[in-house]
């Protein structure tokens, strides 16, 4: 298989590496110092140098290789000449190695639209809160999320100098989800991971009609799924517009392909066709399990307040 991989395994294998190369300039401009914050549209939507620096190298890189692809990436960004360095080639050959589903076998470069958010929690980053922090790289096809690269570059920062930092993880479905150790929540317990930065009424009444046995309040949607996957969470619930396509395209793909689930608050899926409006404006809903309990309990006022897309 090796030989000749399917474009779904090259695009997939290159984003891992892609994203590998997005998390190193995140801790490099972390490290300089210098991060260049600018306000997008108010304190809580920033962007820094990295931002801007990660989705050059990202979108760069991948439509270098990749030209018939469509990318949409967060940053509004001038055109400009990318700098060399910013450029990254590797491949995973782990992911090359791996047995391409029949279903995507056959598909094409421009068939597939690639959702990039160069640095998920940037709010989070600016301020030390390093674990929120990751880049997100979604492939879609026919407007589902098939694929999924998730980098964190500051994992294992709290360990201190010497540490190993920074882990991938990716998914895809059909292949499975690797880079991490799939741990649920124990039991019958109920724990809801929201948001730690863009709360309001419909929110927290969201959350508390859940019942939870604990809510665990942290930034960026890439690091509420991760919660997910690593049993320190069993649903994600925000019932709010607010996050975006980017946002949930590459961790909706490795959660799918772990048999967990993604939605709005209706229950119904997201679409990732290149021309769907960027806002997931029913909200986000996400579990490991369990999908249907957690749909079931949110309020009406919810449900009217946050028209389905």
């Amino acid at each position: 298989m090796s030989g000749n991989p399917a474009v779904i395994m090259r695009l997939t294998a290159s984003a891992y590496a892609v994203a590998e190369k997005a998390g190193d300039i995140a801790r490099k401009v972390l490290h300089s110092g210098e991060l260049g914050i600018v306000e997008k549209t108010g304190a809580n939507d920033l962007q820094t140098l990295a931002d801007r620096l990660a989705q050059q190298s990202i979108c760069a890189s991948l439509s270098r290789r990749f030209p018939k692809i469509t990318i949409i990436g967060e940053e509004d960004l001038p055109a400009e000449e990318i700098r060399e360095d910013l450029i990254e080639n590797g491949q995973s050959e782990e992911i090359l190695q791996k047995t391409c589903p029949a279903e995507y076998s056959g598909l094409n470069e421009d068939e597939l639209v690639v959702w990039v958010d160069p640095l998920d929690g940037t709010k989070e980053y600016t301020e030390g809160l390093l674990d929120n922090v990751t880049v997100l790289i979604g492939i879609a096809y026919g407007g589902k999320a098939i694929a999924g690269v998730i980098n964190q570059p500051f994992y294992n920062y709290k360990l201190g100098a010497g540490a190993d930092l920074g882990r991938t993880m990716w998914g895809m479905l059909g292949v499975g989800a690797f880079g991490f150790q799939l741990q649920e929540v124990p039991g019958e317990r109920r724990v809801v991971t929201t948001t730690r930065s863009h709360s309001n009424k419909l929110v927290t009444d969201c959350v508390d009609a859940m019942e939870p046995h604990e809510v665990v309040r942290v930034g960026g949607a890439g690091n509420k799924v991760i919660q997910l996957v690593e049993g320190k969470a069993s649903a994600y619930v925000f019932a709010s517009p607010g996050a975006k396509k980017w946002d949930t395209c590459a961790p909706e793909a490795i959660l799918h392909a772990l048999g967990g689930k993604l939605t709005d608050m209706h229950g119904n899926a997201y679409c990732y066709d290149a021309n769907v409006k960027h806002m997931n404006s029913a909200g986000v809903l996400a579990t490991l399990r369990n999908h249907q309990y957690y749909v079931s309990r949110v309020p009406q006022s919810v449900l009217q307040a946050l028209a389905s897309n």
